[in-house]
């Protein structure tokens, strides 16, 4: 058997070398999609779970520092009965009695009965929360907005260069897509589009 020259060998490794560098190019890429795909559906997920929570309670959960501020706070079972003896209900001392939940730890759930089946188990997390990307929470009780970021950019589908303008931080990203309530846009902030319907009616 006649052995490789030094160039067929050189060839042969070239070759390899290409192969190799297409395969894993292509694997970076397809897992990138992936974890778009992967933000896109929970952001859907969780404005689905959203609307449930407020067709139980009347109201969307309030925002928190970017989060959704509906997990019980430390004092929440040794005062929530003297809260809920006065008529009406006073929201802000509702409110004071909850934190923030936790991306990926907490679940949306009914805060009096454990028993009833949880909104959403667990709240999701950006896939690269641990490298500092974040989902993000606005809420003025009546409508709410969630933002992400998405690897892609304006090659996947729900990237709006107007959340861009915005520059809202998903953590350590710029969020670049969204859901909202209803019709609530996502290129303004809550209290315009507020002022806006405000204006509208006069």
């Amino acid at each position: 058997m006649k052995p490789f020259t030094k160039k067929e060998v050189l060839g042969v490794g070239l070759t390899l070398a290409v192969i190799i560098f297409v395969t894993l190019l292509n694997l970076r890429v397809a897992l990138r999609r992936a974890r778009d795909v992967q933000r896109r559906t929970d952001l859907n997920e969780l404005a689905g779970a959203l609307v449930d929570f407020s067709g139980d309670y009347g109201f969307f959960p309030p925002s928190e520092d970017g989060k959704i501020k509906a997990c019980k706070g430390q004092n929440f079972d040794s005062e929530i009965a003297g809260v809920l003896a006065k008529e009406p209900l006073d929201r802000s001392e509702f409110f004071k009695l909850l934190r923030a939940c936790n991306w990926g730890k907490d679940a949306l759930a009914d805060l009096f009965d454990p028993e009833y089946p949880a909104y959403m188990k667990n709240i999701p997390q950006d896939p690269k929360s641990s490298l500092g990307a974040t989902y993000l929470y606005f809420s003025n009780e009546k409508r709410f907005q969630i933002f992400g970021y998405l690897e892609g950019s304006d090659e996947e589908i729900g990237y709006s260069q107007a959340i861009v303008a915005r520059g809202l931080a998903c953590g350590n990203k710029i969020c670049n897509f969204g859901k909202a309530y209803g019709e609530t846009p996502l290129d303004k902030s809550l209290e315009e589009y507020e002022n806006e319907l405000l204006e509208r009616s006069k």
